[in-house]
């Protein structure tokens, strides 16, 4: 065929055959449709019924995931163990500067000082005596109040160490006198709390003593740092323990030298604790140092929880003699009122909210208000750290404030405003928070206080 016949041949489509064409097309596209309304019907029941599971596949991988990163990691030390042993100062921002929260002496300065012969204070109290079984000896004995003191006892936690102050004795306590006769602990020879003559022997050498106590197995002892070359003469460590608190250190391989010490501390065991609560124990060597070391003039009180970091001499110098005070404690960090640390302790478990209830109802009664300063003072002390003289005045106040705390509470700052308000004792003074970080290093409890299973037999009023 000619190729002019070739080029000229044409093929036609028309509509007809365009429209023909469609439906072969058309069921592919509905079969597709079809198709995957099939599968998201599918998937819809599916996720309807396995939808829980989906949930927690998430959380199940971020768990393995954490699991694996924590055993991955180290653990944590200890939370005091950065801190034992620190002695740089703490500081604090004072218009846009940091200084030192504490001002001490330099070593220099220390071992040149020469201890003031005492406060320009007038105080009123001139003499403190102390009750005992022997001045009460007819009064306790006699037919009359014989009984009436021993249902007095059973109500209360007054025993033969404390004596049995009555509620007149109570309210005589806070009279301000030239001598004053107070309940101050040691009561009767069969009271408890028993010393070794020959730590006594050592307790009556003292003239400034820094001292805490663990009973019950408590807390490490933790060795002072800090002190000046010169002070090593001048001052006493004495820690107190019981016999649980010595069995306890001595399996740690704390054993007491031959002359009495551990480190700078002397140990001094104590036979015979007078009370069950053993936090009411450790009120003894806290608050009754005057009676512990009748020859010392001045006392530093540091809880077992603490390592005393500080010289004591450059202690008193800053917290006594520069400010003319006798008695030194440290402020309240979070708290000023005596009702809202009342709600706290009960808060906090610390006491019972029955025990609370009635120490702050007689507080009330007596005419305590709830207010945040008492004499210039913030209201509540953190007593922690005690830092006084071991004159007159502030042993009538230490006594009575022992006795408040046998009396109520077992807790301290819950009576110290309530004491401080009733004898407003001269040379008081108190030091911020930040003061009190720089005298020790805190390092918690170590581990739990055991209880005692009973008093004293020899204690008890009966």
């Amino acid at each position: 065929m000619p190729s002019s016949t070739i080029r000229s041949i044409s093929i036609t489509v028309s509509d007809e055959d365009g429209a023909a064409a469609a439906p072969t097309r058309r069921p592919r596209a509905g079969r597709r449709k079809a198709a995957a309304r099939g599968l998201g019907q599918r998937a819809a029941r599916l996720l309807a019924r396995w939808w829980p599971v989906l949930l927690l596949l998430p959380a199940v991988a971020l768990l393995l995931f954490e699991a694996s990163r924590l055993r991955g990691s180290p653990p944590a030390p200890a939370a005091h163990a950065s801190s034992l042993g620190r002695l740089e100062p703490t500081t604090r921002l004072v218009r846009g500067v940091r200084e030192p929260c504490l001002k001490l002496l330099s070593p220099k300065s220390l071992a040149n000082l020469v201890f003031p012969e005492g406060t320009k204070h007038d105080f009123v109290v001139k003499r403190t005596k102390y009750k005992s079984d022997d001045d009460d000896y007819d009064t306790f004995h006699s037919e009359a109040n014989s009984t009436y003191l021993l249902q007095h006892a059973e109500a209360t936690r007054f025993n033969l160490f404390t004596g049995f102050q009555t509620l007149a004795e109570r309210e005589d306590s806070f009279k301000v006198n030239e001598t004053v006769n107070v309940h101050c602990g040691f009561y009767s020879d069969n009271g408890g709390f028993k010393i070794s003559e020959e730590d006594k022997r050592y307790m009556r050498t003292c003239k400034v003593v820094v001292s805490t106590c663990a009973f019950g197995g408590g807390d490490d002892l933790y060795q002072p740092i800090g002190m000046a070359n010169s002070s090593f003469d001048r001052v006493c460590y004495a820690a107190f323990w019981d016999e649980v608190t010595l069995s306890t250190q001595e399996a740690e391989g704390k054993v007491i030298g031959d002359n009495g010490m551990i480190g700078r501390w002397r140990i001094i065991v104590v036979k015979s604790l007078p009370f069950v609560d053993q936090q009411l124990n450790g009120k003894i060597p806290k608050m009754l140092t005057h009676r512990l070391f009748p020859e010392a003039r001045y006392s530093i009180w540091v809880d077992s929880k603490y390592q005393f970091r500080r010289d004591p001499i450059a202690v008193l110098e800053a917290l006594l003699w520069r400010t003319n005070s006798t008695f030194a404690i440290s402020e309240h960090g979070a708290r000023s009122n005596i009702y809202d640390e009342g709600k706290a302790i009960v808060q906090k478990h610390k006491a019972t909210p029955e025990e609370v209830e009635v120490q702050l109802t007689q507080y009330r009664q007596d005419g305590m208000l709830g207010v945040k300063r008492l004499y210039g003072l913030k209201a509540l002390a953190e007593a922690s750290i005690i830092v006084r003289e071991l004159t007159p005045a502030p042993n009538h106040f230490m006594c009575a404030w022992f006795n408040e705390v046998v009396r109520f509470t077992s807790r301290d700052q819950l009576s110290f405003p309530y004491v401080l308000w009733r004898i407003n004792m001269p040379g008081m003074s108190m030091f911020p928070v930040c003061s009190r970080r720089d005298l020790v290093n805190s390092l918690g409890h170590t581990r739990k206080v055991k209880p005692l299973t009973q008093t004293n037999p020899e204690s008890s009023a009966s």
